[in-house]
């Protein structure tokens, strides 16, 4: 607001704007800075100077590490929030993974669903997803597919690589699953 004053608009025009009353931006203007921003600030001074010490290679870790060898306490996610802020960031070691490559030339698939995620009976909507974590021998993949009526995995699949063959096995497994509980009349599907 002030950089708008400076520019010659009054509060008024600005704040019917907004739709705000302009005694909001006055009683602002007023109100001492908060306890919390202070010591925000403080905080953000101390952290730019570790990481400059650091080499600019410490994390939220070792930056709040660092913070309490000092004598101030200060909790990680504080630390992660105000370095999100200053828009620091440690060193990762190791290959940061990547796991899709769009071509950006190539379609997209239609949504056809229209971003509607409820279903009114099992089988009716299923969803599939993607993930990994890493585990002491490396890095895992996991597919699974997902019933939406009963918020239930449905298919999964786990390798050791990413492979375009994962999701679809997952999905195969769901399918033999529910081809399973049908037959012997565990679930009845309609329509």
């Amino acid at each position: 607001m002030d950089h708008l004053r400076q520019e010659g608009l009054g509060v008024d025009p600005v704040c019917r704007v907004l739709e705000l009353p302009p005694s909001t931006y006055f009683a602002r203007r007023k109100r001492p800075t908060s306890a919390r921003r202070l010591r925000d600030e403080t905080l953000m001074l101390l952290i730019e100077v570790i990481h400059t010490e650091s080499g600019s290679t410490y994390g939220a870790r070792r930056i709040t590490r660092a913070l309490r060898r000092e004598g101030v306490v200060v909790a990680r996610c504080t630390v992660e929030r105000l370095m999100a802020g200053l828009g620091l960031e440690g060193v990762i070691r190791g290959r940061r993974r990547r796991t899709t490559v769009p071509e950006p030339s190539a379609p997209r698939p239609p949504d056809l669903v229209d971003c509607a995620f409820t279903a009114s009976r099992p089988g009716q909507l299923w969803v599939a997803g993607i993930t990994y974590v890493r585990t002491w021998s490396g890095w895992a993949y996991a597919a699974f597919v997902l019933d939406v009526y009963s918020r239930m995995i449905v298919g999964w699949q786990v390798a050791n690589r990413m492979r375009a063959e994962l999701p679809l096995d997952a999905l195969e497994m769901a399918l033999w699953r529910w081809r399973v509980k049908n037959d012997s009349g565990l679930i009845t599907a309609t329509g």
